[in-house]
């Protein structure tokens, strides 16, 4: 491992404080470094293994359309295109999709959306955008644009021309920032990287009133959150609202790059036209093909209902170390997206779980992060307890 490391801080952009290890395989919620180490995976990918590792009919799918047809471009249909589109408006109740290749460019993606809307109704380019303080949406400067933390957009400015921004459920400081310039409020429906927060439904829920009365749209960001991790599909579906336009990736594709931006048949003839907006990779046989299963087997195999069932006793373990240790405050999330708040920084932490093999990562410098796969059973969250009790105990 410690040649391989070598060889990648000489080849590697150092954007990233990687931890020393080099990961070479996995096998359900289990992951193995070249030392041929074994690690329980409690970020599955950052939330994008659903499924784990090496879920058999996944593969398969994969492998089968790899003999197919990889690419084609949109200049032409392709079947498992089509049929993703189908699938994921099923199960969102969304109307329109456009097929991307990360969560960032569908970021990208709905804020184009948003604006192109907003200027066919008065013909102005001079709209706002109120998103959340502590969010965040990606990395590329539309993305960055909308993130609520300085850190990630200082050396970047001006990344926030027509992007202003209010405090996550504080109904008060979107009013205060609403004008006739405003085309669209935006936030995560749980705030992964701004520290596990899920919107209060009083908040969704009188933010989406605001939008119907002002003909503002609402986006809501479903990246991480999304793909059954909170207990449904979606997790502004437990809230009894809709979004106008909504993103998602990561756990959309099981491991393969692919993101989509959906909005509703409004937006949909009201938006974007043939020009506006195009990619070369999004929606390919092989992405697509893979949404496809995916969907498939959530459905064929009950995922939703299996977190659910495990979410309650990942909770309960946590509530119980919370009481135990002094060091952490308190726990917070929804679903299989948890995160254990801390009295102090939490690096410390999480390189003793990897240590003692236990993969972790944090959101925020005082925040362990759970986003395990949604197949973890109750015998995987007693031994994630077990080894974080032991690493909190000696704090």
């Amino acid at each position: 491992m410690k040649t391989i490391i070598e060889r990648g801080e000489k080849a590697l952009l150092h954007t990233y404080n990687r931890y020393q290890i080099v990961l070479d395989h996995g096998k359900g919620v289990y992951l193995y470094d070249k030392d041929g180490k074994e690690y329980l995976d409690f970020v599955s990918g950052i939330a994008v293994f659903a499924l784990g590792y090496h879920y058999k009919d996944f593969d398969d799918a994969l492998k089968a359309q790899i003999d197919k047809l990889l690419h084609t471009s949109n200049y032409y249909y392709n079947e498992p295109a089509v049929e993703a589109a189908e699938k994921i408006k099923k199960i969102s109740g969304m109307d329109r999709v456009f097929f991307t290749n990360s969560g960032a460019e569908a970021v990208e993606g709905a804020i184009k959306a948003a604006r192109k809307y907003a200027y066919l109704k008065d013909g102005s380019t001079e709209h706002e955008i109120i998103a959340m303080e502590h969010s965040f949406h990606g990395r590329t400067l539309g993305a960055l644009a909308v993130t609520g933390n300085p850190k990630y957009r200082e050396a970047f400015y001006p990344t926030d021309n027509g992007v202003v921004f209010a405090q996550m459920n504080d109904l008060e400081s979107v009013k205060a920032l609403i004008n006739e310039k405003t085309c669209a409020i935006m936030f995560e429906t749980v705030q992964g990287e701004g520290g596990i927060y899920p919107a209060d439904p009083s908040f969704i829920k009188e933010v989406r009133a605001l939008c119907d009365e002002k003909d503002i749209l609402l986006i809501l960001d479903e990246i991480q959150c999304g793909m059954g991790r909170t207990g449904s599909f979606y997790a502004w579906q437990q809230y009894g609202v809709k979004p106008d336009i909504m993103t998602t990736a990561k756990a959309l594709g099981g491991g393969v790059p692919v993101g989509a931006f959906l909005m509703t048949e409004k937006v949909g003839q009201n938006s974007l036209v043939a020009g506006d907006h195009g990619t070369t990779y999004g929606g390919n046989p092989f992405a697509t093909a893979a949404i496809c299963k995916m969907i498939d087997l959530y459905e064929e195999n009950n995922i939703i209902g299996h977190v659910n069932e495990i979410a309650p006793y990942l909770e309960e373990k946590l509530n119980e170390l919370v009481k135990k240790h002094d060091y952490v405050e308190l726990r917070r999330g929804m679903g299989l997206m948890q995160g254990l708040v801390c009295k102090g920084p939490v690096g410390d932490i999480i390189k003793k779980a990897h240590e003692r093999g236990l993969i972790l990562i944090n959101a925020g410098s005082d925040i362990i992060r759970f986003v395990p796969s949604l197949i973890i059973e109750k015998e995987h969250v007693d031994k994630m307890a077990e080894i974080l009790d032991g690493i909190l105990s000696e704090q």
